[in-house]
This record gives structure tokens, sequence and C-alpha cells, in this order.
């Protein structure tokens, strides 16, 4: 692993050497190249190097900075806070043999109920409670389709104890939001029930802050999240479904916004994404074009984002959320 970084306040070969010699001596680091004349350093590494790892290694007279984009740095300053924090559980010796919580985390399910002959196959009656629960997923979701007041999935999933979700289009009413709350939860439990926003960029500041208006003023209690894929697909001029990058974050940081503006907390985000490098969604860092889709499709059904475009969605996100902190 190569890492480059800038160091300024070396003024002969003796600071070139020194410099080489304590940056050699960082555990993880196989060779370093020091460029006097340019006031570089070359490192390379089985691990990352932080940038506060090497301000630690060498004297208070030289400044170090990382050498990339703005963007590349701002994503290091945080990943070397991540490594400080890392480092200091490790100081305190905590560690997977040591803190339960660390070593095991919960892990949910959560699937759209579409399909109503197999969730009835796999609901059951609770032995202590009597109360149904579909155990196909501990969550459920309606989508937009299928949300109708007088559809089988709604009679359906208001009678089962699972925490449940439907997904909230741009045609909703306010009226018609209340209406499917009280359908879904009743009781008005807090944690039963999230909405999920699935408005599209064009469309989310038009219609979705007077549905929070209209949920705080019934006093109804949900969970907001937004779901930024499915308004925002389309049919590229190649024949592929694909959905744009940019679009998608438009519409979480306005997801964001206008939960601020209305004094309403949002409850996070809805992502159809993968690990693999596939071409499915276009933009993002990798500049993805419609006449690269063809590359590396692989889904069979919705384009998602690939390992890269999600990443770089989770950093700018971060950076927003921080603002307000």
């Amino acid at each position: 692993m190569k890492s480059n970084f800038q160091i300024s306040g070396m003024t002969c070969n003796g600071c070139k050497s020194s410099v080489e010699e304590k940056l050699s001596s960082i555990d993880g680091v196989d060779d370093v190249q020091v460029d006097l004349t340019k006031g570089e350093a070359v490192i390379q590494s089985k691990k990352p190097i932080s940038l506060s790892l090497i301000t630690n290694s060498l004297p208070p007279k030289y400044n170090i900075t990382t050498i990339g984009s703005s963007q590349d740095n701002e994503y290091r300053m945080i990943a070397d806070r991540i490594g400080d924090c890392l480092d200091f559980m490790k100081a305190c010796g905590i560690n997977k043999n040591t803190a339960g919580l660390v070593s095991k985390v919960d892990f949910f399910t959560s699937h759209e109920a579409l399909l109503l002959g197999y969730e009835q196959s796999l609901t059951r009656i609770d032995s202590i409670t009597e109360d149904y629960y579909d155990c196909s997923a501990h969550m459920l979701w309606i989508g937009e389709r299928t949300r109708g007041l007088d559809e089988a999935h709604i009679e359906f999933m208001r009678g089962i104890g699972n925490p449940i979700g439907v997904k909230v289009g741009p045609s909703m009413t306010n009226d018609e939001l209340i209406s499917l709350i009280d359908k879904l939860n009743p009781n008005n439990e807090a944690g039963k029930l999230t909405l999920i926003s699935r408005m599209g960029r064009d469309n989310i500041g038009n219609v979705l802050p007077s549905l929070i208006r209209k949920v705080g003023e019934e006093g109804r209690k949900v969970v907001w999240s937004c779901d930024p894929m499915h308004g925002n697909t389309f049919k590229a001029q190649t024949g592929y479904k694909t959905r744009a990058f940019d679009n998608v974050m438009s519409e979480v940081e306005q997801f964001f916004q206008i939960h601020r503006s209305e004094g309403s907390y949002a409850g996070g985000i809805h992502l159809e994404m993968t690990g693999q490098d596939v071409t499915e969604c276009v933009g993002g860092s990798q500049e993805i074009k419609e006449e690269n889709l063809g590359d590396r499709y692989h889904t069979h059904c919705d384009p998602r984002l690939n390992a890269s475009q999600g990443l770089e969605l989770a950093f700018r996100l971060s950076e927003e959320l921080s603002k307000y902190r």
C-alpha cells in the first residue's frame, strides 16, 4: 500500500536521512523514499498509515500533510479519526476477546412483503403473547403500488406484531397518510411504523414538508426514512434501467434538510447497493456513464449503487450531518 505525504521543514540531507530513519521505524512500513527537493515522502506499507501516526513520529518542526485531491484528504481525515479511536480502544485493552460489545453484533433482516402466500406460510403465533408474527424477517414493508387502504397487503400487515414500514410516494395526500397510519398502527405505538419516503429528487421538496407537518399536528408516532432510489429510476439511451448518483444524493440531502426545517427527526435512509464493482447506476467519483452500464450490469431487478458509490454517499452524508452537531 502506497501513501504520499508532503513534509515541509526539511533543509538538508541530514533532515532527509533523519525523516527516512524515523518513518522506516514505524510498524508495518516496508520502504520509505524521501525527496528533499519536492519535500515529499512516499511510504510503502502493509497497512494504511495515518497522518496522525506520521506526525507523532517526527519532530514538531516538520509540517506534514497528505497529498491528493481535496476529497481524498477529507476522507483520509475521517479515516485517521477512526484509526485514532481504534488505537485508543486498543490502549484501553478493549478487543474482541475482552468485550462482548465488539465481538458480536445484532443482525436484523427486512424485505418487502410482496408475495403474500410466502409471508402467510411463514407466519406463526407467539406462544406467550398469542400475537401473530411473520418469521420471514424482523421487519416487513409495503411497497408504493400495494399500499391502498383496501389492499390485501394492508390487511395482512396490520395483523402482525412485527415492526413494519410503508413506502410513501409523491401521490400521497395528507389525509390518506393519516388514514394509512391509523390502519397500520391503531395503538399509535412508538417504533411500530416506519414511513419510507420515495419521492424523487424533483418532487420531495414539494410533497414531503406538508406530510411531515400533518403527521406532527395529528400526534402520530412514526419513524421517517428515505428511499432515494426508486423515485429516481430512468431508462438510459442504451436501454438499461438505471439511476443517477447525483439525483440519489440530492434526494438524501433534501430529506435531511426538510426534516431540520420542519423540526422533525430524519430516522435513516433505505438504499439498494452491493459490495461488488458493478456498473448499474451512473455517476459518482468513478464517473460511470450510460455507455458503461453494459460493462458489469449484473442485477436481475433494480440497479444498485456499487461499493465506491455507496461509500461516497456515506462520506458525503456524514459531512453534511457533521455541520449540525
